[in-house]
């Protein structure tokens, strides 16, 4: 079994459930961002923003999202630090995708998110939305990223294979 200490971040590959919606899901101490991609997996969006509660509400609500939204995989941004290691965050993320794996029938990943969020906020002031707006959806700006990186990664992989085409 390996612990948190030492997993290490999924890519896109062999065991890729095929055509359908992704889930994406960034992690914060009070807020998770959610965004969902099309039934192609091509391009990533907002869903909402989950308030974290010590219930976990917040689980059963991604567990519904997940099903809402018939995803065939989950994608659960896992922070590491720029040097590759697990901190306080990665471990929560962890924390995270392990409960809701256990609540959903489909496969939760694990995705490098390093500087997603620094990306979303640049993303965001470039577009003209002021600090305090950027509140309400910097958590949902990057989940799209987490998941929009997962999807090109994904579409990259698919095209290297022999016949370049992706498994339906």
């Amino acid at each position: 079994m390996t612990t948190a200490e030492h997993r290490r971040p999924d890519r896109p590959g062999p065991d890729d459930p095929g055509r359908g919606r992704r889930l994406g899901i960034d992690v914060g101490t009070v807020r998770i961002g959610v965004a969902v991609s099309d039934p192609d997996a091509i391009l990533a969006t907002p869903v909402e923003t989950v308030r974290r509660d010590r219930s976990g509400g917040h689980l059963r609500r991604l567990a519904a999202l997940a099903a809402d939204h018939a995803v065939v995989e989950v994608v659960v941004g896992l922070p590491r630090t720029l040097a590759d290691r697990t901190g306080p965050s990665a471990r929560d993320a962890i924390e995270v995708a392990d409960a809701l794996a256990a609540r959903v029938a489909v496969p939760v990943r694990l995705a490098d998110e390093r500087l997603t969020t620094v990306g979303a906020q640049r993303s965001l002031r470039q577009a003209g939305i002021r600090a305090k707006q950027q509140r309400a959806v910097i958590d949902q700006a990057a989940a799209v990223a987490i998941l929009q990186n997962w999807l090109d990664e994904r579409r990259a992989v698919a095209d290297a294979r022999p016949g370049g085409a992706e498994r339906d």
